[in-house]
């Protein structure tokens, strides 16, 4: 597949049509560059930001046109309540970024610890709560929201290359993220039926505060340890990088339906569609047509004609 670089002078739908947006983990790194560009693409998006803290002074956005919503992202009830807020106080969601999220916390498979009664301790799960549950969570708010629309609308999760090539040293955030992989591909069927478009980003390494969150060892921060990496040879995004491809996807609609953008070093590729052509390849003739010959069949419940209908 092609590489290509997103230019801002192609997102005219995001220039020309105001949106109400939805962005969770808005107040800092890619959700924040996000929400930046956005107000630049046009001042009157709607933008609604929630995240665990709001974001910094240096954010402009006209008051009349931002909701900022801070909760615990793993609580329902708090995501949900933002959720209503933005409704509530615009009427209507047009896009969702599932992009809050957290780096590896700890070491959880090779360092035991032990509980108060000298049993190996129960290990930390925070961050397939965070990257994994809670993103579920949003998908889940964003679908009911966004099929109210006649016209459906757009969702865009953040992944990562972990969601595609395992990280050694964050095996938890790794499978989280091939989870984000995996739910867009279980759902874009579906919602194309809605005409709800649903697409993930992968960024390869990103200088944002992510980068070296909970991970003391490297003493350095996010831009230091970022150059470091670059003179070893490792590309390396900036968070208006990865912002360009979350609005090229938005900005795509239904065209971006079960697309997955690796972003390295500001370019972009479309992973989704690479595999899907390459599938003989490694599946091998035989079993992808052992695939094909029997994914007909109803195995699960799927959504009918009648699932058009708005609620």
């Amino acid at each position: 597949m092609a590489l290509f670089e997103p230019k801002t002078v192609d997102l005219t739908v995001l220039k020309s049509t105001p949106k109400t947006i939805v962005i969770t983990g808005g107040s800092s790194g890619i959700g924040l560059a996000t929400a930046q560009l956005l107000s630049t693409l046009n001042p009157s998006h709607n933008l609604v930001l929630i995240d665990l803290n709001p974001p910094p002074s240096t954010f402009k956005h006209d008051p009349s046109h931002l909701v900022v919503h801070t909760c615990n992202i793993i609580s329902w009830a708090s995501q949900r309540a933002g959720f209503e807020a933005a409704y509530t106080r615009f009427g209507r969601i047009d896009c969702v970024f599932v992009n809050a999220g957290i780096a590896e916390h700890g070491e959880q498979f090779f360092t035991d610890e032990l509980d108060g009664d000298g049993k190996l301790k129960e290990p930390d799960r925070r961050v397939l709560n965070i990257d994994m549950d809670a993103a579920s969570d949003t998908t889940k708010l964003a679908i009911h929201y966004l099929r109210k629309n006649e016209e459906g609308g757009e969702i865009v999760l953040t992944a990562s290359l972990a969601g595609y090539l395992a990280s050694a040293g964050a095996p938890l955030y790794s499978a989280a993220k091939h989870g984000v992989v995996g739910l867009m591909r279980a759902l874009k069927q579906e919602c194309a039926k809605l005409d709800i478009s649903v697409s993930v980003i992968a960024p390869a390494i990103t200088v944002t505060p992510i980068l070296t969150d909970n991970n003391k060892r490297l003493g350095a921060s996010p831009e230091v340890y970022a150059k470091e990496m670059a003179a070893k040879g490792v590309p390396i995004n900036q968070p208006e990088d990865i912002a360009l491809a979350v609005c090229w996807l938005l900005n795509e609609r239904s065209k971006a339906n079960g697309a997955g953008l690796l972003i390295q070093g500001g370019k972009v590729v479309d992973l989704e569609r690479g595999l899907a052509k390459s599938r003989e390849q490694w599946m091998s003739k035989e079993m992808l047509a052992l695939f094909r010959g029997g994914r007909s069949a109803p195995l699960f419940d799927r959504l009918g004609a009648e699932t058009k209908a708005k609620i």
